[in-house]
């Protein structure tokens, strides 16, 4: 007997992505003044809310991984200033 793979269901993976998300949003309100003086932040918040409600869930998890790397890159950035 093959061993069945766990598929996750369509309310599964919907909350996963609003997990990560609320994530994300955590983590860019930590970032110091300096990375909300940056309009890469804004950005970033565009990209959590609007961006991420107006994609299908296939698009969601794209729309994470950019607002995820531009998260970091403001991390970054801050840092050197």
């Amino acid at each position: 007997m093959m061993p069945r793979t766990q598929t996750q269901n369509f309310r599964q993976r919907y909350d996963a992505l609003e997990q990560r998300r609320e994530e994300l949003i955590a983590r860019l309100a930590a970032l110091g003044a300096k990375a909300h003086a940056n309009p890469a932040h804004g950005r970033a918040r565009t990209l959590l809310n609007q961006t991420f409600r107006k994609a299908s869930l296939v698009q969601r998890a794209a729309v994470l991984e950019a607002a995820e790397w531009l998260i970091t890159v403001l991390d970054k950035a801050s840092v050197l200033m």
